[in-house]
């Protein structure tokens, strides 16, 4: 089983949205371990985007992260890094198919809903800026042996 971390950002918690990205990742079949509703610090988010500190957009997306509070979610399942990435569609919303979370509700790529681990190592080490070992649920669901052939 693969975590992968999930952000609502700003702008999908003040347009409501937070409900209906829940419900298209449990509807896929993936199982929802962590959840937390916080306000990022700026120490946070500069360590959560690091890899983007330098580039001319990294002042805007360090103030636009904090500039109202996130829903941090870890969810669980097989291929949950890729198939939750194709569930948010791409960064750049023009760019998303209807359907998708973007391609559904985002227009402008700095406004974009959600953020998504691009791979299993951004998605260690996103879930561990945003969650303690003992802060994650391990449990299984009834309904876990129709949706995961492994369990």
């Amino acid at each position: 089983m693969e975590r992968t971390l999930v952000l609502v950002k700003p702008d999908g918690v003040q347009r409501g949205l937070i409900g209906e990205i829940i419900i298209r990742l449990e509807r896929r079949g993936f199982r929802l371990v962590g959840m937390k509703f916080l306000q990022m610090s700026e120490g946070l988010a500069q360590k959560h985007y690091g890899e983007h500190e330098g580039k001319d957009f990294y002042p805007g997306l360090i103030a636009y992260i904090t500039s109202g509070p996130v829903v941090a979610m870890v969810w669980e399942g097989d291929q949950a890094i890729s198939l939750v990435r194709k569930i948010m569609g791409e960064t750049k919303p023009s760019a998303s198919p209807p359907g998708s979370i973007r391609g559904d509700f985002a227009i402008d790529v700095r406004r974009n809903i959600v953020h998504g681990s691009a791979k299993e190592s951004d998605a260690d080490r996103e879930i561990n800026l945003f969650f303690r070992p003992d802060e994650l649920v391990n449990w299984s669901r009834d309904v876990d042996r129709w949706v995961f052939s492994g369990e």
